[in-house]
């Protein structure tokens, strides 16, 4: 899953990044408000981490923004504001959580976790073919027997599974799931595409995970 993490402070943002990335999101940072504002308003992003008071645009204003276009996405202020009114009035522009600086990285995860878990009516299930995905425990099981996959390798296929039947260019699939950027070799992928292949055991009739020669990769059941 991708955030996007708006903070001036950049001490503040690469910590937020790395400890984000380490638990297997993918992260980009924006120290402003109008390129904040640029990305959030991009749709490409399950979660938006605001400061309030950022340069240019303020991060209640990015919320408002957001919220116009997309009604769904979590928005989590961080900031060091702290009396009630000023609570309720980042929670009246839209966001869904509020946590006050200083925090605990700990403690900011579990919001984060709880914002994306699959709401009602949605599942935390995929599956593809014989393949059973489970997003809220990092499990993959394959006939019912579980694979032990990287928190890499379980991005990888799980970005796959979510986009199942639509082709995955391989410039999305570095962005999604390594956070690089389009100019990076994307040669990487090619090699967890292998891995994932030979710890799923696929089979000559379980051609679930296709080559899109010259574009990328496709999640298919047969």
């Amino acid at each position: 899953m991708r955030i996007l993490v708006v903070e001036d402070e950049e001490g503040i943002a690469n910590f937020l990044k790395q400890g984000l990335e380490e638990e297997s999101f993918a992260v980009d940072v924006a120290f402003e408000g109008q390129e904040g504002l640029q990305l959030a308003l991009s749709g490409e992003y399950d979660l938006l981490l605001l400061d309030w008071m950022i340069p240019g645009i303020s991060g209640i204003e990015i919320c408002r923004q957001v919220r116009k276009k997309f009604k769904e996405t979590p928005i989590l202020f961080l900031t060091a504001k702290d009396t009630v009114d000023e609570t309720i009035f980042g929670l009246q522009s839209g966001a869904n959580d509020y946590i006050k600086k200083p925090f605990h990285f700990e403690e900011l995860l579990e919001r984060i976790k709880v914002q994306l878990r699959p709401k009602s009516g949605e599942h935390a299930l995929f599956t593809l073919g014989n393949i059973t995905l489970n997003t809220s425990n990092h499990q993959v099981l394959k006939n019912g027997i579980e694979v032990n996959l990287t928190q890499k390798e379980f991005a990888l296929l799980e970005h796959l599974i979510r986009n199942k039947g639509k082709v995955c260019r391989r410039t999305r699939i570095i962005e999604s799931v390594w956070d690089i950027h389009f100019e990076y070799n994307t040669g990487v992928i090619d090699v967890y595409i292998n891995a994932l292949r030979k710890k799923l055991t696929l089979s000559g009739d379980e051609n679930y995970i296709q080559t899109v020669r010259g574009v990328g990769y496709i999640a298919k059941e047969i």
